[in-house]
């Protein structure tokens, strides 16, 4: 476990994102926000987390998404013991489904 103490968020920056009005919005901000690589990586691990909220078995996620078991594991550590963001939005995505 990391001992360090968290730096104080910048909820500036998570209110710009929630001003946001839709998704080519978002694309651009983040295409600004952030490096290809690093875009590249949260997509990944939002791939890996809508994998393993489907029930699919790692193997079969390594398969799909090419994502290292590292990723895998830390992102179904974060799905069972984070702080339930994932949850949020699969829960909010399943209702826009319906």
């Amino acid at each position: 476990m990391n001992k360090l103490p968290k730096k104080p968020r910048n909820e500036n920056m998570y209110k710009a994102i929630l001003s946001l009005q839709n998704v080519d919005e978002c694309m651009r901000f983040f295409d600004d926000l952030c490096t290809v690589t690093e875009l590249m990586a949260m997509e990944q691990r939002y791939q890996v987390a809508t994998c393993l909220n489907d029930g699919m078995i790692y193997n079969d996620i390594l398969a799909e998404t090419g994502a290292s078991s590292a990723t895998i594991s830390r992102v179904n550590r974060s799905l069972q013991y984070g702080a339930g963001g994932y949850s949020i939005v699969f829960d909010r995505l399943k209702e826009d489904k319906e």
